[in-house]
């Protein structure tokens, strides 16, 4: 029986889960009182495992529902409309990023916030995916192997040499770009080796694309993803241990020492098995289309919670100062009030954007006269100095 593909519900469900734990997480880090803040607490320790598997989940998400929409349709390279429309979402993502960092009362005053050049999700997963396009189209000639071959390389490769490039400081390049490098500015996270998910969500992808006719596609899935999963979590660190002991190589020692991407992957793994496993009650309409939002969600939670634009946030009021009694029931109300926001601008978004348009238009009609004058004073003005210069020279 072949497997439709049109829309994976339980991908949106996903996504859906993993933005209202983003949600969650960010309200309840930014504003818990440090004194509450105890490992050996079960609730925390639980609450703080599992708000770690957030942005793994989310990063391959995106690269999965990326590559599946990228390589569903049949034509090929640049003839694929979904490349184009690709590259624009990502230079999109990297807009906003930087968008949201922006801080009005600085710009009034002529300052750029050194906050602007720092990197976050957006940043990240706007690169990763212009970097996938960019894998697309270089292996789109290449046997069908070499694309996913290529990503699933990727994730590798960032995962393991991390020991190693985490210490680069990359001074050598401008703070703009060596924030997409390193944490040491004070970016949240990083082009390397963030990458590495969002390229192995692209993978799975083209996997679970190429394999969609399957009889048994998602009992053979889930099995798979849980068999990695526990591998992943349970067996990395030793294998790399004892790569170690054999080799002598310190590369693995630190791996040993750190190993939290091998073992977010393979929460990632399980979290996939789940969410396919409960895929027959995953059809809330809300819910899907809280994954198919995710966008609007971060945005407006970043502007109610870190102050975006005005730096007048809950962040900067209550900034690690809250008991739980109070941050629970408020990270609750938090994720419906962005949740119902962002639901609301979804059913509106249309209307929004033609009175945007409309104004935009409205400010062109007016500023294109003024426009039209400057530009004939400065070509007047540049006239008379090649006249005079002419003259000094003669």
């Amino acid at each position: 029986m072949e497997q439709k593909l049109s829309r994976l519900y339980f991908i949106d469900a996903m996504r859906a889960w993993a933005i209202l734990m983003m949600l969650q997480g960010h309200f309840v880090d930014g504003l818990l009182d440090p004194v509450f803040r105890d490992d050996s607490n079960m609730v925390y320790a639980t609450w703080k495992y599992f708000r770690g598997i957030t942005a793994p989940v989310f990063f391959t998400v995106s690269g999965f529902i990326f590559t599946l929409l990228l390589i569903k349709v049949p034509e090929k390279g640049w003839q694929n409309p979904r490349v184009i429309k690709g590259i624009k979402r990502g230079l999109q993502l990297l807009f906003i990023g930087y968008l949201l960092r922006l801080n009005l009362f600085g710009l009034l005053k002529g300052e750029v916030y050194g906050s602007f050049y720092l990197v976050d999700v957006l940043h990240c997963i706007g690169l990763s995916l212009l970097g996938i396009i960019g894998v697309y189209l270089l292996t789109t000639k290449k046997k069908p192997i070499i694309f996913p071959t290529i990503l699933v390389s990727i994730t590798i490769l960032l995962f393991l040499l991390e020991p190693m490039y985490k210490q680069w400081s990359f001074s050598f390049l401008p703070d703009i770009l060596a924030n997409y490098l390193t944490k040491a500015n004070g970016s949240v996270f990083t082009l390397i080796p963030w990458m590495g998910y969002t390229a192995f969500g692209a993978f799975l992808s083209v996997i679970f694309s190429r394999y969609r006719n399957m009889k048994h596609l998602y009992p053979a899935s889930i099995a798979v993803s849980l068999i990695t999963g526990a591998a992943l979590i349970y067996y990395s660190t030793g294998l790399f241990n004892l790569l170690f002991k054999t080799t002598g190589i310190t590369l693995f020692q630190g791996l040993v020492n750190n190993n939290y991407l091998f073992i977010r992957l393979g929460n990632v793994m399980v979290v996939f098995a789940v969410f396919m496993a409960l895929r027959q009650f995953l059809t809330n309409k809300t819910m899907l289309r809280l994954g198919q939002n995710t966008l609007s969600i971060y945005v407006i939670h970043f502007v109610v919670l870190y102050g975006s634009f005005t730096g007048l946030g809950i962040y900067g009021f209550l900034h690690h100062g809250v008991a739980p009694s109070i941050v629970v029931p408020g990270a609750a109300i938090f994720m419906i009030v962005c949740s119902y926001l962002a639901l609301k601008y979804d059913a509106q978004e249309e209307v929004i954007k033609g009175r945007i348009s409309t104004a935009l238009n409205g400010l062109r009609e007016q500023a294109e006269p003024l426009l039209l004058f400057g530009y004939r004073q400065l070509r007047s003005t540049m006239n008379w100095i090649m006249r005079v210069i002419g003259f000094v020279k003669s």
